[in-house]
């Protein structure tokens, strides 16, 4: 078990950037493991559930802001949903498409050509919501990314 919550942990940091895996929830099935099967830390104590339910509140925060926080950025920079959807897309097809930095790229045309040809907007405006879209992205993966690595830290903690 304890082998399965340190892939689970690898698996959550993976997840926090490609699309589809739900990273934050599958790192947190690896804390729940080393809770229920896990040792002790180097203080010989185990984990605790105060521990484990305040896991449990960042992992459904961060996942509740993932889906927020990119609407907020494109929105702030004046683009519509179709710039938040076209990212998306552009996403997936950077994972289809291995272009040197695919993902970036493809995300960045995908909501420029969304909010450009869907949207109507012009190609400024398009720019300023693409880039929205993006940082919006960044910004959640990089909350993911955060909280996915600091429950494999305690996954380690308490091998």
């Amino acid at each position: 078990m304890i082998i399965l919550a340190v892939i689970l942990g690898v698996v959550g940091i993976i997840g926090s950037v490609v699309p589809g895996l739900p990273g934050p929830p599958l790192s947190w099935v690896g804390i729940l493991l080393m809770y229920f099967f896990g040792g002790t830390n180097g203080a010989g104590e185990t984990m605790s559930l105060t521990l484990l339910l305040v896991l449990l509140g960042v992992t459904l925060l961060v996942t509740v802001m993932d889906y927020i926080v990119p609407a907020w950025f494109t929105k702030l920079t004046g683009g519509s949903k179709y710039a938040s959807w076209g990212a998306i897309l552009g996403l997936f097809a950077g994972l289809i498409f291995p272009l040197p930095f695919g993902m970036v790229v493809t995300s960045l045309l995908g909501a420029f050509l969304a909010e450009f040809l869907l949207a109507g907007k012009g190609a400024g405006s398009s720019v300023k919501a693409s880039l929205g879209a993006f940082l919006g992205f960044l910004s959640g993966t990089g909350i993911k990314l955060i909280a996915s690595a600091v429950m494999l830290y305690y996954i380690i903690v308490f091998i």
